[in-house]
């Protein structure tokens, strides 16, 4: 595998969001990247959980969120229909779309999420903008908001990669292109899994018969090693991020992904195998993390799945 990350692979191709300016002086560079606002702007409250009324009108043109306008002006949603989960960096929403229904999963502020502390996921991206990642190193005004777009594209660019790759995960509706899912941050949009009536429950809240937990055991684990296989690590691999629909296990949740250059990776591998153990038991499986992660690294071995072709 390059030793190119999704860091400095996506900046290349991301748009011009205003984060690089060389027409000016260098010490107005300088300003802008390692200061502090001046005293007299006022600065932007950080934009938290959102409230549903906000995001829902009977006439699109009412609704007040400006993130859920670009959506619908894009085509990729027609109307927010419903609240489903709200974690500790998004809130994700039911809603409906030229393509069926939609799971809209919407980032808070950096500032405003109860999970801040990304580093150990971080470690071993290459950005090659100095400047770029002396701002996020420093989580300066601009550098934090490098940051919400970088784990929000992350997630697509990651997501993007397992699809074609033919793993059981939401299909992204923005993208191939770095250039087209850059236009819905701080959302991404994928298909729902499930239907809008009856949504895929996670593993965690699934009641499951013991053949069932057999089979979502055996899937779950296969999930890992496909992973494992493409050369990562999920980092939060437990049933709360597996859900469960037709007999089938969906992986969720990828921004904090990371790939063998993290020097953290075997640590958070093996955090993953102990998660996957430790969260099965209330299905009656019972087994260890080692156990786990021996297996896992067996079927990493073994034959990929299909990759599925991408659509003209």
């Amino acid at each position: 595998m390059s030793a190119r990350t999704h860091t400095d692979r996506a900046h290349d191709d991301w748009p011009d969001h205003g984060w690089t300016d060389d027409t000016g002086p260098d010490d107005a560079w300088d300003e802008r990247w390692d200061t502090p606002p001046p005293r007299r702007r006022q600065k932007r409250s950080p934009t938290g959980r959102r409230q549903l009324a906000h995001l829902t009108a009977s006439d699109p043109d009412d609704v007040q969120d400006d993130v859920i306008r670009r959506l619908t002006d894009r085509g990729y949603i027609t109307e927010i229909v419903a609240e489903l989960k709200s974690g500790k960096e998004a809130t994700a929403y039911v809603a409906r779309g030229p393509r069926g229904s939609v799971l809209v999963k919407l980032y808070r502020d950096l500032q405003a999420r109860s999970f801040q502390n990304d580093q150990v996921y971080r470690e071993g991206q290459v950005i090659l903008d100095a400047r770029a990642a002396k701002a996020m190193q420093n989580r300066t005004r601009l550098g934090l908001h490098m940051l919400q777009q970088d784990w929000v594209l992350s997630e697509y660019a990651h997501l993007w990669t397992l699809w074609k790759a033919g793993l059981h995960v939401p299909e992204p509706l923005a993208g191939p292109h770095p250039t087209a899912y850059a236009e819905t941050v701080p959302a991404v949009v994928m298909r729902l899994i499930g239907t809008e009536d009856h949504i895929a429950p996670r593993l965690s809240d699934a009641a499951l018969s013991p053949a069932q937990a057999q089979r979502a055991w055996e899937q779950s684990l296969q999930g890992m090693a496909d992973l494992l296989r493409l050369g990562y690590a999920h980092g939060d691999y437990s049933t709360y991020n597996l859900l469960w629909w037709e007999d089938t296990v969906t992986i969720i949740d990828f921004p904090q992904l990371s790939t063998r250059q993290n020097p953290n990776f075997h640590t958070l591998l093996t955090r993953d195998a102990q998660s996957l153990a430790t969260s099965f038991r209330k299905h009656g499986i019972h087994t260890d993390g080692p156990a786990v992660l021996r297996d896992v690294q067996r079927r990493a071995l073994g034959p990929a799945p299909e990759p599925r072709l991408l659509l003209p």
